[in-house]
Formats: structure tokens, C-alpha cells, sequence
């Protein structure tokens, strides 16, 4: 389904979100996995949300959703996390969640091999494993909720940076930690579009600002420094465009060094409205946190097994498929700039 204008403005106003009525047995114990074991019961149906790292603002908005649709299936919710976006950080709350027999657990990995064991032994225990903004394998889950596809990602952020830079120049790209599946795949993809569409623009390096303010806007630094005749930058992290642009906004570079990215409204407007950025890109993290909450419980409840062609209900978000290999789509992403900015707050 398509990301419009009005999904992004209906889901930057998330209220209350109207109740599914989800039908099951009580008895949560499994072997091999939530989606080959008895169904929770939307009674004590518990969710808990993990993302990369708590006092991300972009987890921070997902949370949002996450929690008015856990309210509105009448389930259980809590959010947990570690302080630092690092796999090793996550798997003690993914044992946790097993312990305590939760219904379902939305997880943003860090990495989409190491927290699998982890997975899979919640899985063998009857935790429901939905996978959100960035996903493992295939195999120690029960479904992935993708934002925007990785073909998507690139090119939008591809045509923004051409368009901007006047399609040649150097190019560097501010990523968030090197094991982030979903920013290795977007990068790659990103590479690949522009050496196919933009033959006179040549991405020159990928750093990492692992997630983390200080670090990204430290690697700005050194990318301006190492790179004099450097056109622009693309971050498809939050808060590494965030902290690229503070650092170009009050530097010799701002209006010369172009900068896009994937970011929140909230964070980037200053940026946008001082000339700093031009245009930048991204769904409604709100509604991602909404339809994987609705995915988890639609699976823990035994609505749906999580097959290929399975269909549920997210709410006001409407109804939404399961493809290939346990995928379902959020939508395409939207592009933020000057005229249209100040319609969105998240």
C-alpha cells in the first residue's frame, strides 16, 4: 500500500485507535516457535517493545504508536532497552521477556544474526517475535514490519541528493553502527542507484556515528575535514541527520555542502526553516510502531499464522498483507521540506 500525504498527517495525530475484538486460547506454551504453538488470549495478551536504544526520538515516536494501539487491543505494554544501540545490549531483555511469558515482543535489531539465539529461545517459550525498522534473519522471527522498501529508501534519498548537488559531485554517507541490517541494506542500495542513475556522482566513503549525537556530529566534522571538495552527505539515521546538520548550520559548509537523509520533522525543521537542509525524507515512525503492535498481537492471538497472503487489521491504518518471507509493508516514504514541513509534529 502507498504512504500518502494523509497516512502521515493521520498517524502524526494518533489518539485512540479503535478496538479489534481478537479471539484465542489462553494457553501461551509453544515448541518451535509462537506461530506452531497455542494462541494468547486477548485477555492477558502482553506486548513489549524493544528498540535499538532508549532516547532515540525516532524509537521515541514509535513507542507513541506503539502504545495507543497496545491500548486499544486492550493489551499489556511496556517499552525496554538498553542505553547504547549494540546487540549484546538487547539479549538480556529478550530473556527477560521470555521469563516472564509475554505474549509478543516488537524488536528493532542491532544486529540480524547475534540476538537470534535469544529469539528463538523466547520463540520455543510462546513469545510472538515481530521485528520492526530493522530486522534478522528470516528465521528467528514471525514477522517483519518494513517501513518502506530498501529499493524505496534508495532512491528517494538517491534523487534528493542529485537533485540538490546538481547531480555531480563527491558524496559521503553518516550511517548509524556498521551491523545495522537495515542501514547496511539501504546503503548498498543507495550505492547501487546512484552508480546507475547519477554516473557523475561518486559516493566517497560511509562512516558511522553508531547512533549516538555527539558521535555523529564528530563525524561530520571529520568527513568536512578530510574531504574539502565534498558536495554532500546522506544519513539515513535520525539522529545522525540531526547532528549533521546542527554541525553544518553553524559552519562554513552550510548552504555548500548539501545534506538529506531520512529524519523526523521535529528534529529537522530549525534546519529546514535556517537553510541548513532542503528537503529530507521519511515515513511516520508512529505508524510503524502502530502496525507492528497490530501485527504482534494479530500473530500472538492466532488471528493469523504470519503466511504469506495472511491479511489483518491495524486499525485506522486500515488492513495490511503479509508477503514474502513473513514481510509486511508499511508504505513508500514521504519527503519533508519548506512548504509542507509545519503540517507534521512527531
Amino acid at each position: 500500500m502507498k504512504f500518502t500525504l494523509s497516512r502521515v498527517a493521520a498517524g502524526a495525530a494518533v489518539s485512540v485507535i479503535a478496538a479489534l475484538t481478537l479471539a484465542g486460547c489462553a494457553d501461551t506454551s509453544t515448541s518451535g516457535g509462537s506461530g506452531s504453538g497455542d494462541a494468547a488470549s486477548s485477555d492477558d495478551l502482553s506486548i513489549t517493545l524493544l528498540p535499538k536504544n532508549l532516547g532515540n526520538p525516532y524509537f521515541d515516536a514509535s513507542e507513541v504508536g506503539a502504545s495507543a494501539a497496545a491500548e486499544a487491543l486492550g493489551a499489556e505494554f511496556e517499552q525496554v532497552g538498553p542505553t547504547e544501540a549494540t546487540p549484546d545490549g538487547q539479549v538480556s531483555y529478550i530473556n527477560t521477556a521470555a521469563q516472564q511469558g509475554r505474549s509478543a515482543l516488537v524488536v528493532s535489531a542491532n544486529d540480524p544474526n547475534a540476538i537470534c539465539d535469544a529469539l528463538n529461545e523466547a520463540r520455543d517459550n510462546g513469545v510472538t517475535v515481530v521485528t520492526f525498522d530493522s530486522d534478522t534473519s528470516a528465521d528467528c522471527r514471525d514477522l517483519f514490519i518494513n517501513q518502506a522498501d530498501t529499493a524505496g529508501i534508495a532512491k528517494v534519498q538517491g534523487d534528493l541528493i542529485a537533485e540538490q548537488i546538481g547531480e555531480e559531485g563527491e558524496v559521503a554517507i553518516l550511517s548509524a553502527s556498521a551491523n545495522a541490517t537495515n542501514q547496511n541494506t539501504w546503503n548498498e542500495a543507495l550505492i547501487e542507484y546512484v552508480n546507475e542513475t547519477y554516473p557523475d556522482i561518486e559516493i566517497i566513503d560511509t562512516v558511522y556515528g553508531d547512533d549516538e549525537d555527539q558521535k555523529s556530529f564528530d563525524q561530520t566534522a571529520a568527513l568536512l575535514q578530510s574531504n574539502p571538495d565534498l558536495a554532500g552527505i546522506v544519513s539515513p539515521t535520525t539522529v545522525g541527520i540531526a547532528a549533521a546538520a546542527r554541525y553544518l548550520s553553524d559552519s562554513d559548509a552550510k548552504g555548500e555542502v548539501a545534506l538529506t537523509g531520512l529524519g523526523t520533522p521535529n528534529q529537522m525543521r530549525e534546519f529546514i526553516e535556517d537553510g541548513t537542509v532542503e528537503a529530507f525524507a521519511l515515513w511516520n515512525p508512529e505508524d510503524l510502531g502502530t502496525l507492528a503492535t497490530y501485527a504482534a498481537a494479530a500473530v500472538a492471538t492466532g488471528e493469523i499464522e504470519g503466511a504469506e497472503g495472511d491479511t489483518f487489521s491495524a486499525g485506522d491504518l486500515g488492513e495490511f498483507t503479509v508477503g514474502a518471507d513473513g514481510v509486511v509493508l508499511l508504505g513508500d516514504p514521504f519527503v519533508f521540506d519548506a512548504d509542507n514541513i509545519d503540517e507534521f509534529q512527531f
